[in-house]
């Protein structure tokens, strides 16, 4: 829950969320209605999950575009991003570093020129190099796991990093999302990350469902509404222009996840140990939101599996009406 502090730091506010109809972006959305922000939604997707919300439908690889959003605002949130699968971002490269690249640098150039006092740019987990445990400062001692994305995030922090020197900028933050599930995912099974594709695979009758590898890679995985409050926090409480890692710090294996889910909807399914499993254990250190934030996620697995479940079975089309990205993969 967020403090009565920030809540009230928050009413009357004039805030922009780009990326408001996705994921994070609409739980974020969500709680600066609830507490009173004059919320303004940039997004390219055809949807307005929240009616009290202006909706932009807007490109923002465009600066004039970005100009017109960051507008009359005092706060951003700079949530819109691409998300994909290892496979489409191993065929697809192109189309998560471009227009990844030019969305970050042309709406941050917009936010610098409108002299926006507090914003929170979201990076990733790909943009950490391969290791079993991320730790804010080691973001840049190799290249990023997920290359080309990773590449795009790190130069947004980059771009931060570089306004904080040359102009004194230090009410800009730097969050660093885990893997994150829940309302509003994308269930497009080409496309899609590994909850919402498992979900879309047994809404398919997938039967047995075929999971490769043995089941005992580690992965961390963070409900969407947690997610949204450690960003709202970062805005509050600022970071420096450093980055904060936001995700639960606790490891589960793929094998638990599968029966989680499958308690939550009944399925069979099978591991296939001749395929690959990726990299064995991937989580990472939330100390630093712990106690520079005050972030704790504390959304259990399977609460967040059933919201979810629950969610997609009524809105399994909903991913036809966002942008897509890899529309040729299809």
């Amino acid at each position: 829950m967020l403090d009565l502090s920030i809540l009230t730091a928050l009413r009357g506010r004039r805030a922009l969320v780009t990326g408001g109809t996705g994921m994070v972006g609409r739980e974020v959305v969500d709680r600066l209605v609830e507490a009173g922000c004059i919320v303004r939604v940039a997004s390219l997707d055809e949807m307005r999950p929240n009616a009290h919300a202006e909706y932009l439908r807007t490109d923002l690889t465009d600066a004039r575009a970005c100009d017109a959003a960051v507008a009359g605002n005092e706060l951003v949130l700079h949530i819109a991003g691409i998300k994909g699968s290892v496979s489409v971002t191993t065929a697809r490269p192109a189309s998560f570093f471009v227009p990844l690249l030019l969305v970050n640098t042309t709406l941050l150039e917009a936010a610098r020129r409108a002299q926006i006092p507090k914003l929170v740019y979201t990076s990733s987990i790909g943009a950490y190099p391969s290791r079993e445990r991320f730790v804010e400062e080691d973001a840049w001692a190799g290249e990023p796991m997920d290359t080309f994305p990773g590449w795009a995030k790190r130069m947004g922090e980059l771009q931060i990093q570089a306004y904080r020197r040359q102009y004194n900028q230090t009410g800009w933050s730097i969050v660093r999302l885990t893997n994150v599930y829940g309302i509003g995912d994308n269930f497009d099974p080409a496309s899609a990350m590994v909850i919402p594709a498992l979900m879309a695979r047994v809404a398919a009758g997938e039967d047995p469902l075929v999971v490769w590898g043995d089941g005992s890679a580690i992965r961390e995985f963070a409900w969407a509404g947690d997610i949204a409050e450690g960003i709202i926090r970062a805005l509050h409480f600022g970071t420096a222009g450093e980055p904060i890692n936001l995700g639960t710090g606790e490891g589960i294996t793929i094998r638990q996840l599968v029966e989680t889910l499958a308690e939550v909807v009944p399925f069979r399914f099978e591991f296939d140990p001749s395929k690959p499993a990726g990299f064995p254990c991937r989580m990472m250190d939330v100390t630093r939101a712990r106690e520079q934030l005050g972030f704790v996620a504390t959304t259990p697995l399977r609460e967040g599996l059933e919201r979810t479940w629950r969610w997609f079975t009524e809105n399994q089309n909903e991913h036809q009406m966002k942008q897509n990205y890899f529309q040729e993969c299809a």
